[in-house]
């Protein structure tokens, strides 16, 4: 087993002073090894020091630009400073480069949406979800976006795919409550809110939505 692979190994262990080692013996016998540096990037963010890991996911594209998890790595640094734009431009180079990954379309949509571009979201987070159809956070997303976009059909099927993988989604109700809200289904949107509620019963935004539709429904019966 080549040091790389031994790294990444004890990394996996929890080894993290014995990857260390390792990698630094690895760069130290080849300064031209680009997987070397990317572990080593993916070390120091794990381990929360995202501005050292920074500086060698940069020295692994500069060595091989060709290296689409050095380009993801960037991103999920920027991701994390919210510089979602950086993040949009080291993800789809990531792709271009090859790491074609629900991960990587995931993070990527995730980019737009928390830029408020909901529209460029939504092919990537769609992708995320096609990619990795047990990821119940990819399908949720997609499904808020579809909502921002006013797609609320389509958002609310999302959410139920959700719920098929996580009965216990506090938040899949929430919005399934929000769009029969929006569809003027008072009973509906109760129910969902209920939902929420049993769950979370400390889920404020459903608390907020319930009271909202026993006003509605107590004016109609009182018609």
């Amino acid at each position: 087993m080549d040091r790389n692979a031994e790294a990444v190994k004890q990394m996996q262990e929890g080894n993290i002073e014995e990857a260390a080692k390792l990698l630094n013996d690895a760069i130290e016998e080849n300064p031209s090894d680009a997987v070397a540096f990317t572990n080593f990037g993916n070390l120091l963010a794990a381990v929360g020091e995202e501005d050292r890991a920074a500086v060698f996911f940069e020295k692994a594209a500069e060595i091989d630009h060709s290296i689409g998890t050095a380009h993801y790595g960037l991103g999920n640094i920027y991701y994390n400073k919210e510089e979602f734009k950086k993040a949009v431009d080291a993800y789809q180079e990531a792709l271009a480069q090859g790491l074609i990954q629900g991960d990587v379309y995931y993070m990527l949509g995730m980019s737009f949406f928390q830029g408020g571009d909901f529209v460029r979201a939504l092919p990537h987070l769609s992708r995320a979800a096609e990619l990795n159809p047990e990821d119940k956070d990819a399908a949720f997303h997609y499904g808020l976006a579809l909502a921002q976009a006013e797609e609320i059909d389509e958002a609310m099927k999302q959410f139920n795919a959700v719920l098929k993988l996580d009965e216990e989604h506090a938040d899949s109700y929430f919005n399934l409550g929000v769009g029969y809200a929006y569809k003027q289904d008072a009973e509906q949107a109760l129910d969902m809110f209920n939902k929420a509620l049993e769950i979370q019963p400390e889920h404020s935004l459903s608390a907020n939505g319930k009271k909202q539709m026993e006003k509605i429904l107590s004016g109609e019966m009182e018609e």
